[in-house]
């Protein structure tokens, strides 16, 4: 699933307030990047994957425009998560923000990946802290 990983920069601190995932997907069949509920589906379940807590699950439907896709945000205790298609370029962009030791926004996004199937996919990791200016981020490969 991962073709390669390559951390940017660490950090020593421990005072990590949040946990963020954001990524492209590339070359999704186009009947998935269009399909409402099949990605409503996946999304409610990557926000399980991760361990938050939903609060509130939106999605909005602009198949069949020029540039049409679905929208997603799902609203949890612990942040969000989002995704967005374009049908007619079989693409997505993801992101998966979590906050508190309980949750792992990786788990939520790799369901995503290994559920939509894209040809290729990137990603970038970063943690967020209350304490250092340094960003820490991963770049993830598949």
């Amino acid at each position: 699933m991962v073709e390669s990983v390559s951390t940017v920069k660490t950090s020593s601190s421990e005072y990590v307030i949040g946990k963020h995932v954001y990524g492209n997907l590339y070359g999704i069949d186009r009947e998935i990047a269009s399909n409402k509920e099949f990605l409503e589906e996946i999304m409610v379940e990557a926000a399980r994957q991760t361990g938050a807590k939903i609060v509130e699950v939106k999605t909005w439907d602009f198949t069949g425009k020029k540039k049409g896709g679905i929208s997603i945000i799902i609203l949890v205790e612990e942040s969000h998560l989002a995704l967005h298609t374009w049908e007619e370029y079989g693409y997505a962009t993801l992101d998966i923000y979590t906050c508190g030791d309980h949750t792992d926004p990786l788990k939520g996004f790799y369901y995503v990946v290994d559920k939509i199937k894209p040809r290729r996919y990137n990603a970038h990791y970063v943690v967020r802290d209350s304490r250092t200016e340094e960003l820490v981020e991963t770049v993830i490969k598949g």
